[in-house]
């Protein structure tokens, strides 16, 4: 999918391994009931297979050639994988230096869950020769199943040893589940007259609702930035990218976005927030924003992306709570799948958002490559052609307009279509 430009940032290819410094890995251990049904893998023998002999990598690794200030924001649902207790606890000192995560499994309402996350990243640690307090740990899969730790512990000397600057690509394949496509992202910009870089991958398909709207999400930059600035700037921009994401309005129990700096880039460090700040953040902002509108579009069985543009709010958290509204709305998601501008579930959507704005002056439109096409004025519908309605909802990309009047607040949200496949999906997810 495209990618939006901003100015200021120049988009380049290397998504975790784009900054300086960084190098990642993924390989094929054998995690799930099916691998391990059938006779175990040397991974040394799976990572020398012929591209068509390989099986799809579980485990990742991603590792600074330097040691990290970090930061990580983590889901608000009350019950969280193991993986988000030990790097909790890891990260109290703002430092990391590496990363190790599964897919498959989610190591999540297991009693011995904290035990496992605790070794995998004592294995992470003794490959690279850290200590385990410098280890981010995050899995991600079914909830409530055992975590085979035993292929995975066999499978990280493998995955250490294979650790390049071009391991992004192999990195990112390990960390997606219901995924079809990998999403990664980096940027360039310039900080104190440095040029810096910044990148990242997600992995996000299912199980997404905004509260750390459910996502893997690893950044790495070379950029030099004190501990409490980092994690300022990663909650601030988070609430404005991930945290405006939505497919099916279930918050998942292992999110977690984590992001580390290794200062490489040799600017002065950022300590306050200056234009060095604001420049660190509109990088970060690039990197989420379009990390969110492809998990947004790659959302379980989506054919379409929804932009949902509320503006004319009071403030920005008014407009933040329409634009929510209306992307979470199951009977407006479904008519996006029939290309149906059956306009009056917006309303319905806006009409029960838990905020304050004058209905009679709601404006509504939808917008795609086809054109503009004006629905609703004043809260009332207006006369349109369905033909060229169905023109617009075409595309693939999709915006709603909603004006709530002339305030200043406005927010975006990002969604996508309900389908027959989410349900397909799901009705089998275990297997």
């Amino acid at each position: 999918m495209e990618i939006k430009e901003f100015k200021n940032v120049t988009f380049v290819e290397g998504g975790v391994c784009a900054a300086k410094g960084f190098k990642a890995n993924g390989v094929h251990c054998g995690i799930s009931r099916k691998a391990l049904a059938e006779k175990p893998e040397d991974p040394t023998m799976q990572a020398n297979l012929p591209a068509e002999g390989k099986k799809k990598h579980d485990l990742a690794m991603i590792y600074a050639e330097k040691p990290c200030t970090a930061a990580a924001m983590y889901t608000t649902n009350k019950v969280q994988g193991a993986p988000i207790a030990v790097t909790k606890e890891n990260l109290k000192n703002g430092m990391a230096q590496a990363v190790i995560v599964n897919s498959v499994n989610a190591n999540t309402c297991n009693a011995d869950g904290l035990e496992k996350a605790e070794k995998m990243c004592e294995a992470a640690a003794e490959a690279l020769g850290l200590s385990m307090s410098d280890i981010i740990v995050a899995s991600t899969g079914v909830i409530g199943q055992p975590l085979p730790i035993e292929p995975i512990l066999a499978g990280i000397p493998t995955l250490a040893e294979g650790l390049s600057h071009e391991g992004n690509t192999a990195a990112v394949e390990a960390i997606m589940t219901t995924d079809t496509c990998p999403k990664e992202v980096a940027v360039q910009f310039t900080v104190g007259g440095k040029t810096c870089t910044l990148g990242g991958m997600l992995k996000g398909s299912g199980m997404i609702h905004p509260n750390m709207a459910t996502t893997l999400t690893f950044l790495t930059t070379d950029c030099a930035i004190a501990a409490g600035f980092l994690q300022q700037a990663l909650r601030e921009v988070v609430n404005i990218t991930l945290n405006r994401v939505s497919v099916d309005g279930d918050t998942s129990t292992n999110d977690m976005v984590c992001v580390m700096a290794n200062g490489m880039a040799e600017n002065a460090v950022i300590t306050s927030e200056n234009e060095d700040y604001e420049c660190f953040k509109d990088a970060l902002y690039a990197v989420l924003m379009n990390l969110a509108r492809m998990m947004a579009r790659d959302g379980e069985g989506a054919t379409k992306l929804v932009e949902c543009f509320c503006t004319g709010a009071y403030d920005d958290k008014t407009a933040e709570i329409i634009a929510k509204s209306v992307i979470t709305s199951s009977l407006f998601k479904a008519a996006v799948f029939g290309e149906d501008a059956n306009w009056g579930r917006i309303l319905c959507a806006v009409g029960y958002a838990p905020a304050d704005f004058d209905i009679h002056r709601v404006d509504v439109s939808f917008a795609s490559a086809k054109g503009k096409l004006d629905v609703c004025k004043n809260g009332a519908g207006l006369d349109f052609s369905e033909d060229f309605a169905k023109e617009v909802l075409s595309e693939e990309e999709i915006q709603v307009l909603i004006s709530v009047g002339d305030g200043t607040g406005s927010a975006i949200a990002w969604g996508c279509d309900l389908t027959y496949d989410y349900v397909r999906i799901n009705g089998d997810y275990r297997s």
